[in-house]
């Protein structure tokens, strides 16, 4: 920061009154979760610092603040630099008659869904419901097992490019689906959230950024992490059930088994705690945790120098040590999964995805040509756009994500 920066900060003084944005606070064990749903701004607080946000937000002078919690805790804080760390934050509107710059918040995705037309996201008939239609489709496939979906289900059609082409398109729409059932579920509790893509370690996906519902009930959080899976789930049922009453061996029939597969595909990658998925922010919920995945990847690089005996920070000590011991079993058990995880998948994708991908590309291109057939040419031209896509659009956003990522302050 510049001498000039450093001299522009609005003075704060005993007898300064500051205006907060509109901020949400919940407790959270033996701390209190402060948060600006605007800007996804959330930082866990002591009581007394969550109180000194309820007097300074009441429009209490800094030194009445100080007074009424040295009262109360018998401790002197400086409200002070405690006003300087919520302006950083984001948190401050204006200190005195001087107002705080302010960064433009992300734009919400679907802005024009009101909280109160998807009211029915949050409400407890749902979730029955959808159990209800997972039994029966359970019920189905226990009477009717040749019913449940194998991967040569996918092949509905003797036509390669068809089967590629339609599959990629009911894939990125149920894609869409799941991620759509987050946000309404979200929007439900007030949480605006934002749909984008993202990459995990090699995987393209569509990501949902709810972080607001850390201000929400845990029924609701919970709810929230978990529409997705119910969603899948419930597209699946239903396909079962119809699948029941369809014809075995006609096209409708094939086309619905394929439709089965495709739902239930992404189910599996759910259970991928070590990529952050659904499953992994409800495990940080049930923990917790303030930051599962950030805390593990910290211990698991702090072990990996003590084994190799690298030398590290200086003073550099277990990162662990410092969280509260519920917190501290978890991130030492999930640091393990953390690594195992990554490994087996980076070793997956080198000896198997990519010399799969390239020996599809390869063929794709010897087939395309007029002397190789019409329906050949198209079936390689089909793999080309599809597969070459992928990869193109997975590198895109991973090169975007990492320059949002590096002007974006993460809390």
């Amino acid at each position: 920061m510049t001498d000039t920066a450093a001299t522009d900060r609005p003075r704060i003084e005993p007898s300064t009154r500051v205006l907060l944005h509109d901020l949400g606070i919940r407790r959270d064990r033996d701390e209190w979760i402060v948060g600006r749903m605007a800007t996804r701004t959330f930082v866990a607080l002591p009581a007394a610092g969550a109180r000194a946000v309820e007097l300074l937000g009441r429009g209490l002078s800094v030194a009445r603040t100080a007074e009424l919690l040295r009262a109360e805790t018998g401790e002197e804080l400086d409200i002070t630099d405690f006003v300087r760390d919520l302006a950083a934050l984001g948190f401050v509107a204006r200190i005195g008659d001087c107002p705080v710059a302010d960064a433009v918040p992300a734009r919400a995705s679907l802005p024009w869904l009101r909280p109160r037309a998807v009211r029915f996201a949050l409400h407890p008939a749902l979730a029955v419901l959808v159990a209800v239609l997972l039994t029966a489709a359970v019920g189905v496939l226990v009477r009717r097992p040749d019913l449940v979906p194998g991967y040569r289900d996918l092949l509905w059609s003797p036509h390669g490019s068809l089967v590629l082409l339609t599959g990629a398109a009911a894939g990125w729409a149920l894609l869409f689906a799941h991620e759509l059932a987050h946000l309404v579920t979200a929007r439900a509790a007030g949480v605006p959230g934002r749909m984008r893509l993202g990459t995990r370690l090699q995987f393209l996906v569509m990501q949902t950024d709810i972080s607001g519902i850390e201000l929400a009930p845990r029924r609701q959080r919970l709810t929230a992490y978990l529409a997705g899976i119910a969603l899948n789930l419930s597209v699946a049922s239903a396909l079962v059930l119809v699948l029941a009453v369809t014809d075995t061996g006609t096209t409708a029939h094939r086309v619905l088994a394929a439709g089965l597969l495709l739902a239930l595909l992404p189910l599996p990658f759910q259970c991928m705690v070590f990529t952050r998925t659904d499953l992994y922010f409800v495990l940080q919920d049930v923990t917790g945790c303030r930051n599962l995945y950030g805390d593990g990847l910290a211990y698991a690089r702090y072990r990996f120098r003590r084994l190799l005996r690298a030398p590290g920070p200086a003073g550099a000590a277990d990162p662990s040590t410092r969280l509260p011991p519920h917190e501290r079993r978890a991130v030492r058990l999930y640091s393990v999964v953390l690594v195992a995880g990554t490994v087996a998948c980076l070793a997956f994708m080198a000896a198997v995805t990519l010399p799969a991908d390239l020996t599809l590309l390869v063929r794709a291109a010897r087939g395309l040509g007029a002397d190789q057939g019409l329906a050949r040419t198209a079936d390689s031209a089909a793999v080309l756009v599809t597969l070459g896509g992928v990869n193109v659009l997975w590198l895109v956003t991973r090169w975007r994500n990492r320059r949002a990522r590096g002007s974006v302050k993460e809390t």
